[in-house]
């Protein structure tokens, strides 16, 4: 009779070791885990997705930006010169001379800040000797940006023998305060005023200057 009968193992194979062939073909064993293993592997699991969840936001948050510092004062500050002004009676705000006293030298400025912090003008003088300064109002005072003030100072000759007989290029030091820091700046207040105080000069000291 002819048929097809099994398949006889191969040269150098046993039916043994195909039958542990298939036993380690076969799926592991499910792990059966009690009920408080799987509250506790969830728990795991829901700290995990805060904590990657935290640092997702840490490391995408924004940068704040750092605040700008407010400019220097003597940076947003100008001191200009208006006009001579006549001596007033005693007591006046010019500063409370007779008109007769020739040795006194009265004008106006106007100081002005552009932006930033309000400025405090802390002390206003001038660079002679023999010449004093009064300011009105009197030092301190504060300018705030975008309002103008006007200041009136008063000049005082004292001591003709220290005062220049042509004023060519004189200013006004000035000491000036904000929230960034206090500083000195000398103010050239232009030949108008320079034409203006060598007169007032030359009236009260032409004498002793001959």
């Amino acid at each position: 009779m002819s048929g097809v009968g099994p398949v006889e193992p191969g040269e150098g194979t046993r039916v043994r070791d195909a039958a542990s062939a298939s036993r380690r073909l076969r799926p592991a064993p499910a792990v059966r885990l009690s009920v408080r293993q799987r509250r506790a592997l969830a728990g795991a699991c829901a700290v995990s997705a805060v904590l990657a969840g935290g640092g997702y936001l840490y490391a995408t948050r924004p940068v704040p930006v750092p605040p700008t510092a407010p400019p220097y004062p003597a940076q947003v500050t100008t001191l200009s010169y208006r006009e001579p002004r006549p001596v007033g009676p005693p007591g006046t705000e010019a500063g409370g001379e007779a008109e007769s006293d020739i040795r006194i030298f009265v004008f106006q400025v106007e100081i002005e800040v552009d932006s930033g912090p309000p400025v405090t003008v802390t002390r206003i003088s001038q660079p002679y000797a023999g010449v004093s300064v009064i300011s009105a109002p009197r030092t301190p005072f504060r300018t705030k940006a975008g309002s103008p003030r006007k200041i009136m100072i008063t000049l005082r000759v004292n001591d003709c023998g220290n005062v220049p007989r042509n004023a060519g290029l004189p200013f006004l030091d000035v000491t000036l305060r904000n929230t960034r820091a206090m500083q000195d700046h000398s103010f050239i207040l232009g030949t108008r005023y320079a034409r203006d105080l060598s007169q007032a000069l030359q009236v009260a000291c032409g004498n002793e200057f001959r």
